[in-house]
């Protein structure tokens, strides 16, 4: 079997292409960086070392790598071939790969009359509907009904925490020893994709919400609230009690729209956040504050981890959440100057307040009372 994986970064090797090497898949990963790609091609081989006391190592052989901006046609010649293709690259990236993407599938669809799968693994919602827009918008009309008889993009929701890192060998990556890959059943064609370690559900949405509510909410806290005491990783934020108490009492107010919602055993559900907490304290793994924190608009989104709960919190209970809200605002306080998006945001503050931050990159009105504590928080803080 082949799968072919566009993205060679950490997650990349250390996550997805990593399981489809255990599952029996040989993996050609699809990438720009010249060294990857080059040592990928020579070893065909690399090492995942385990981020727990024992530190245990997998060797992923079975592997290579092609360059997609200088062997396109190789590229194209492996998308004929595959029996899967999955990304991670980046939900700015998916536009970038549909190009290519597109003309490698209608290369094989004249050629291939078989069922392929395709998994967006990116960070996102819906991230292989998003992939599927751009590659039908490259397409012409005739093409998109034998594209919708063949290839069936799955969306999933992906969780592992691989942390900015340099090890003496390029092709090493260090993981945490959790990892959950749940896909949705939707639009299969033919037979399920045999995935080692991936779950296969018929609904993914809650599945998306918990780890969206649950892993980037929390995860976003302690990055925001750790850039303000000025620390440095997540592991030192979580040490920090009253970082880590406004982290939990957070993921208790996401945990509660999640168990409204989706009619959860909340016992259940309070277990997944301690174990979501354990995971960030994980002292085999340092992960950088501005790492995590990077990209402030994005994560300001209505629909997103922060903002996104708060709302459904206040819609469903009547009530501020003030865990959530005081994550808020120690976002509209990060003002890291080597990410783009913070030096944006600190400017639109400037010039319309917090108010017009929340009504630009939230969409809430201005006197809507998650606003107004919000900013008296950000006050507080400030």
């Amino acid at each position: 079997m082949l799968a072919v994986h566009f993205g060679a970064g950490n997650i990349g090797r250390g996550f997805i292409g990593s399981l489809l090497s255990q599952s029996g898949y040989e993996v050609v990963f699809v990438d720009i960086n010249d060294e990857v790609v080059r040592l990928l091609k020579e070893k065909q081989e690399y090492r995942v070392i385990i981020a727990d006391e024992n530190r245990q190592e997998q060797l992923i052989r079975n592997v290579s790598a092609v360059n997609s901006q200088t062997e396109r046609e190789k590229v194209i010649d492996y998308i004929t071939k595959a029996h899967l293709i999955t990304t991670a690259v980046g939900p700015h990236i998916l536009p970038a790969i549909s190009a290519i993407l597109a003309e490698g599938l209608q290369k094989r669809a004249t050629i291939n009359k078989t069922p392929l799968h395709i998994i967006a693994c990116e960070n996102m919602i819906g991230g292989s509907d998003v992939l599927k827009s751009h590659v039908f918008a490259k397409i012409s009309e005739a093409d998109k009904p034998l594209f919708e008889t063949y290839y069936g993009f799955l969306n999933c929701a992906v969780d592992r925490i691989v942390p900015n890192q340099k090890h003496d060998d390029p092709l090493s990556v260090m993981v945490e020893p959790f990892f959950e890959w749940v896909i949705e059943k939707r639009n299969i064609i033919g037979d399920i994709p045999p995935i080692q370690g991936a779950h296969f559900v018929d609904d993914l949405k809650p599945y998306i919400e918990r780890k969206l509510f649950t892993v980037n909410t929390g995860h976003a806290i302690a990055s925001y609230l750790g850039y303000y005491k000025k620390l440095q990783t997540i592991q030192e934020a979580m040490n920090d009690e009253e970082i880590r108490s406004d982290v939990e009492k957070a993921l208790h107010e996401s945990g509660a729209v999640l168990v409204k919602k989706y009619g959860w055993n909340e016992n259940e559900h309070q277990s997944y956040i301690q174990k979501i907490i354990q995971r960030f304290m994980n002292p085999s793994i340092s992960d950088e504050i501005v790492r995590v924190a990077r990209s402030p608009i994005r994560k300001l989104g209505a629909n997103d981890r922060l903002v996104g709960p708060a709302v459904q919190y206040y819609d469903l209970f009547g009530q501020v959440p003030l865990g959530l809200v005081k994550g808020i605002a120690a976002l509209l306080l990060f003002d890291y100057e080597n990410d783009e998006e913070a030096v944006a945001l600190q400017k639109t503050i400037q010039e319309t307040g917090v108010e017009g931050a929340l009504y630009q990159y939230s969409q809430l009105e201005k006197d809507h009372p998650l606003v107004i504590a919000i900013k008296d928080q950000w006050q507080h803080l400030k």
